[in-house]
């Protein structure tokens, strides 16, 4: 009798998936590397797009709505919002853009939807921009920065996407993770995120920092570990 050869699903990757692993993991150790110089400007305001857009739809999922959202660049940001429920809204900002990164990065590892998934961030880009990015900086960034993705979707291959969804992805989690440290734990900062908690939970903005440092930590292990599963 013949061996029947098996085939993974057109939507799905066949295994190996640590090799494919390997370059965006050298990548995003030379970011690190350069984590201060211009190289890896588009990837912070990314994320900070993505930490923006979080609080909104947070807003948007709890019954309120985003008035505007801008984006500057010293890749700092803010969304306004109407209604939704206050606790939500706040901590779907780190939380968010840390789904983002590893939506992003298990998409790129477990399907062949490579140049779909970045034409769709392009596409989202854009979409936000029209109908609430505000500010003139934050139209630039996002527009330069959709119309970028939708051309590398469009002008290069699978593989190229893979690899570059795959950096993203990791690049945005560990970002979450940095940030957090920098923003919340490192300094106390009046009015930020974990400070608003801390006013409602009527505790320090640092404890609030950590709590989200270890969510933000766990998730990304457990993403990370998944990802580089054969």
């Amino acid at each position: 009798m013949m061996a029947m050869e098996e085939f993974a699903p057109l939507n799905e990757k066949p295994t190996g998936n640590a090799a494919g692993m390997a370059l965006p993991l050298v990548l995003f150790l030379v970011a690190v590397y350069f984590w201060d110089s211009m190289l890896v400007l588009p990837i912070k305001y990314l994320t900070v797009f993505f930490h923006e857009l979080s609080h909104g739809l947070a807003a948007v999922f709890t019954g309120g709505s985003i008035v505007r959202i801008e984006l500057n660049a010293n890749q700092g940001g803010v969304c306004w919002t109407s209604g939704g429920i206050r606790f939500i809204v706040i901590s779907a900002g780190y939380l968010g853009s840390l789904l983002w990164g590893s939506l992003i990065l298990l998409g790129a590892v477990k399907t062949r939807f490579d140049q779909q998934i970045t034409a769709g961030l392009g596409v989202l880009l854009l979409g936000v921009t029209l109908v609430w990015v505000r500010n003139l900086e934050g139209i630039i960034i996002c527009v330069l920065t959709g119309f970028a993705l939708l051309a590398l979707a469009a002008y290069s291959n699978e593989k190229i996407c893979d690899q570059f969804l795959k950096f993203l992805g990791l690049t945005s989690c560990f970002y979450v993770l940095i940030d957090i440290k920098e923003d919340l734990i490192d300094r106390s900062v009046r009015g930020s995120d974990a400070y608003k908690i801390g006013e409602m939970l009527f505790l320090p903005d640092w404890l609030v920092g950590i709590v989200w440092l270890a969510i933000a930590g766990f998730v990304t292990w457990k993403v990370l570990a998944y990802s580089l599963k054969e």
